[in-house]
């Protein structure tokens, strides 16, 4: 059993500790034993739930005995910077039981989350710390990269390939065989149906870019 905390104690904190509910309720043995949360913007001691926030990120500095990690966070900026304070602690993949990857050939890095409903077909590649939300789907011969989100109902046809800190917002549809650049944002609801470049913010049916910015203004 992992002790964890989650890092994050907002509305998908909330949710990446029910995930993790379920994961212990499906195995005959309790998979992980959840500590609390870390989160800079909420009182030390208030309550989530059952479980106390325990203090902000430099409350993990000062720990002798590191638990495992787990992002209960959606922005892909403040996961990876977090993540660039925090690279000698363990970070699991969280995965929901409903989630099936046995046998289709999929590769996962680590901290990845990915949340109740979602389906990934086959030869799929995932780097680290990305958050599939709920329902969403990943088609064959997808590749995503670090550090991405992925919120509720997105659908990401066959062989595309999404860079680094990508974030899509829900309800968006990826046709096949298209790129997403590094650090891109896709407004809720688009449609993309044509390579999208780096460092914009894209929306519509079909998605466009409709300004640029620079890496560490992302959501």
């Amino acid at each position: 059993m992992k002790d964890v905390i989650i890092i994050g104690a907002g509305g998908f904190g909330r949710e990446v500790k029910s995930l993790i509910d379920d994961i212990n309720r499906a195995s005959t043995e309790r998979v992980y034993n959840i500590l609390g949360f870390v989160d800079d913007g909420i009182k030390e001691g208030t309550k989530i739930h059952e479980f106390l926030v325990l203090g902000g990120i430099e409350y993990l500095k000062t720990l002798k005995i590191k638990p495992s990690l787990v992002f209960g966070l959606g922005s892909p900026n403040i996961k990876k910077n977090i993540y660039n304070d925090l690279i000698n602690y363990d970070f699991p993949n969280i995965i929901h039981p409903s989630v099936s990857l046995e046998g289709y050939n999929i590769i996962l890095g680590k901290g990845n989350i990915i949340c109740k409903g979602t389906i990934l077909t086959c030869d799929i590649s995932l780097a680290s710390f990305i958050t599939l939300n709920l329902s969403c789907t990943v088609g064959h011969d997808t590749v995503i990269n670090n550090f991405c989100s992925f919120m509720p109902s997105v659908n990401i046809s066959g062989e595309v390939l999404i860079n680094e800190g990508v974030y899509i917002g829900t309800g968006t549809k990826i046709i096949n065989r298209l790129e997403i650049g590094a650090n891109t944002i896709i407004g809720a609801g688009s449609v993309v149906t044509k390579i999208l470049p780096s460092n914009c913010t894209a929306v519509g049916i079909p998605a466009k870019p409709i300004k640029f910015h620079l890496n560490n203004e992302q959501t």
